[in-house]
């Protein structure tokens, strides 16, 4: 349990002191967008949790933009603008990458109109026997 503590301890202050803020509560804020922007060259990571040179990069941008004063809309929108919307790890709904949201639930739709239109079509078909296949029947129960 120690140990565990202490990793994370030391995960926390991973951070070279001359890189963080100097105001804790800019520094929170910081490391709160860090969880939101993913790593460019890591793609399923965020910078907070990425080693990568760029996301170290990333990280000192967002501070600057963190001492600046910008709100963290703002600083989101910087980024988007410079490295396009892949760069947040959630991006927001926009009619830019709407296909991207609903394309699973058309697929979904489609394929379960499919589904009932074969299924019903599939009960519509007649159960009768013609009169040559009723009489082919007679014939091979007449063999037996």
């Amino acid at each position: 349990m120690a140990i565990a503590l202490a990793s994370i301890a030391l995960m926390a202050g991973a951070a070279e002191p001359t890189e963080r803020l100097p105001d804790p509560a800019q520094e929170a804020r910081a490391r709160h967008l860090f969880k939101e922007v993913r790593c460019l060259v890591c793609q399923n990571e965020s910078i907070d949790d990425s080693e990568a040179q760029l996301a170290g990069d990333l990280r000192q941008i967002v501070r600057e933009q963190v001492r600046a004063g910008r709100t963290d809309g703002q600083i989101r929108a910087f980024l988007v603008a410079r490295y396009g919307e892949f760069v947040l790890l959630k991006p927001a709904f926009s009619a830019g990458n709407a296909v991207l949201w609903l394309t699973p639930i058309g697929v979904l739709l489609v394929g379960g109109g499919l589904m009932f239109g074969l299924l019903r079509r599939r009960e519509e078909q007649p159960l009768e026997l013609s009169q040559d296949e009723e009489e082919r029947v007679k014939r091979l129960l007449e063999d037996d």
